[in-house]
């Protein structure tokens, strides 16, 4: 018997590249645990965690295409990280997809052969 490989994507299902992505995990023969993030949200918590995982800054998974980036100032260089999490938590659609978390690590998995290094 395998030991269990948990793997959870943090999904938007309007979006092709995460759908694209949820599709690669299947075909590898794992059923993820799915979070659609712009319904269930973010925590600051959560997103520390994922950052942490990824080794990336919040500035790194910031969404700028169809989103209020712009308009709430978060593409001005001096912008803190702790303000650019702020605002991810109150616009969860600010923070960039897919995110693939598992045993091996956590990826942002654009495009959608880099889900393969934790797969």
């Amino acid at each position: 018997m395998t030991a269990p490989f948990p793997v959870t994507i943090y999904h938007n299902p309007a979006c092709g590249t995460s759908r694209n992505t949820l599709a690669r995990i299947r075909e590898s023969g794992r059923e993820p645990d799915v979070v659609e993030y712009l319904k269930v949200g973010w925590t600051a918590a959560k997103l520390k965690a994922l950052l942490a995982a990824m080794k990336a800054t919040p500035r790194e998974i910031l969404r700028l295409r169809g989103t209020p980036a712009e308009d709430l100032g978060l593409l001005k260089p001096s912008v803190s990280d702790e303000a650019i999490l702020a605002a991810m938590t109150a616009h969860p659609i600010l923070v960039e997809r897919p995110i693939v978390v598992t045993p091996k690590g956590a990826v942002l998995a654009r495009p959608v052969d880099k889900v393969d290094a934790v797969l």
